[in-house]
């Protein structure tokens, strides 16, 4: 019996790992992942007032993108802390956008009682599959991406970002 335990218990740890490691490895960044993500940078966005953000725009430089909503209680907590981190680090080429996964109405009143000083756009209900295609799993909000200055993808986050978050990324770029 104590050896069927130990099988039992090997096979189990095994499981573990390589659950882990599979887990790890998705939500790593992939050298095969840039290719998917050039659509991307070839994409453009409203803004809430209504004119075009193009993607290449943000080129050559480092970039925060948060997807957020208004109805999200995590990402309205972290705006002011994202826009904190756009202030101090615009002047070393640092760039952040805000992509809303909103209805433009709700995002314009948003930002009429809480104004940012970085761009934000409106990514529509669509703005879900665009995260998952940068490897929000879950689809959940919030969710942050970091590119480098040359448009590779260097880091990624589901959840709220802390301000040690943003220490360890302003690093990577």
């Amino acid at each position: 019996m104590k050896r069927r335990q130990m099988v039992y218990a090997g096979a189990a740890a095994l499981a573990g790992v390589a659950g882990a490691g599979l887990a790890w490895r998705q939500l790593q960044p992939h050298g095969g992942a840039a290719a998917a993500l050039d659509p991307f940078w070839q994409q453009s966005f409203e803004t809430p007032a209504g004119s075009v953000l193009s993607m290449a725009s943000f080129a050559g430089k480092p970039l925060l993108v948060n997807f957020w909503a208004t109805w999200c209680p995590p990402c309205v907590e972290e705006l002011p802390l994202i826009d904190r981190f756009y202030q101090d680090n615009k002047s070393r080429s640092w760039q952040v956008l805000g992509l809303a996964v909103d209805q433009p109405s709700a995002v314009r009143a948003w930002l009429q009682r809480m104004p940012l000083s970085f761009p934000v756009a409106m990514a529509g209900f669509g703005g879900t599959e665009l995260s998952k295609a940068m490897g929000n799993l879950t689809g959940g909000l919030p969710f942050t991406v970091v590119f480098g200055a040359s448009g590779q993808l260097v880091h990624r986050k589901s959840g709220k970002v802390s301000a040690d978050d943003l220490a360890q990324w302003v690093q990577l770029a």
